[in-house]
């Protein structure tokens, strides 16, 4: 298991930039060429994503490269370009429809794993049909995209994302039945460090195992919010030794420190022990 609690983007055309991410604590790097890069740039920052991704350097951290739409005119250069390298994953933006991932797959060839950005209306109303071909392309994670699905829904999120609470609950039931990860999407507050961690909170209890970020300042209250806590590691803990006592052997329900747990509380342990120990490598 793979942590992706903090996943920042960093504009590909920034040489800087790149160079530094290398040295943070996030879990996932994101090379972006697209909604970072302005068009006179686009060329430079492919190069650049394509030059990082072969020099490596970036550790534990998983490096994903987020292309352009094949829509647009620089889609098809960008993934052409990408297919000669190995990231760990493409993320695509306004991914619509399986046709997006399928034709994003025909393009890499049986390279790296896709991850689609929901950040559309039409994204989210079809997400059933999207990960019916998470096996198929290679489909690995949903990013939700809030600031462009608050646009073409001409909503108000507020601090509280009220009207994009639905669709956050659409986005990881369907990324839950396709057993593929759901990262919670950008806070656009830089330096508002408590509403960061409050949007962070917000994911963790929607079901989200991370969230992506636009700033170095967001990724300590992202690693704090989206680890195990220690109380949740000692409760996990139990709950497993529990189960394994030869005692409870065939048992489908227990009774651990005055609570009832059955086996759905045991697998969810264990979840939580893999990620701590994820963290904690």
């Amino acid at each position: 298991m793979r942590p992706r609690r903090s996943a920042l983007f960093m504009p590909a055309s920034n040489a800087r930039a790149i160079e530094k991410a290398r040295g943070l604590e996030c879990d996932v790097v994101i090379l972006d060429l697209e909604d970072a890069v302005s068009p006179d740039q686009k060329a430079l920052a492919r190069d650049q994503a394509v030059a990082a991704v072969r020099a490596g350097g970036f550790g534990r951290r998983e490096l994903v490269v987020r292309a352009n739409g094949l829509d647009s005119e620089w889609g098809a250069d960008d993934l052409a370009a990408i297919a000669g390298v190995a990231p760990d994953a493409v993320l695509l933006p306004k991914v619509s429809s399986p046709d997006t991932l399928r034709g994003a797959r025909a393009a890499l060839g049986a390279g790296p794993a896709l991850w689609a950005m929901i950040e559309t209306c039409r994204g989210i109303v079809d997400l059933p049909a999207i990960v019916a071909a998470a096996e198929e392309t290679g489909l690995a994670a949903l990013v939700l995209g809030p600031n462009d699905l608050a646009k073409e829904m001409r909503c108000r999120p507020g601090v509280d994302r009220a009207p994009l609470l639905p669709a956050m609950t659409n986005l990881v039931l369907c990324a839950r039945m396709a057993g593929i990860a759901a990262l919670d999407g950008v806070c656009n507050a830089i330096d508002d460090p408590a509403r960061v961690e409050a949007e962070c909170r917000q994911g963790l209890a929607w079901g989200f195992e991370g969230k992506t970020l636009i700033h170095p300042s967001q990724i300590a209250p992202a690693n704090a919010v989206f680890s195990p806590s220690d109380d949740e590691v000692a409760w996990a803990r139990a709950v497993v030794t529990a189960f394994d006592d030869p005692a409870n052997a065939g048992k489908g329900a227990i009774r651990v420190e005055g609570r009832m747990v059955e086996l759905l509380h045991r697998d969810e342990a264990r979840r939580t022990l893999a990620i701590a120990e994820a963290v904690a490598g």
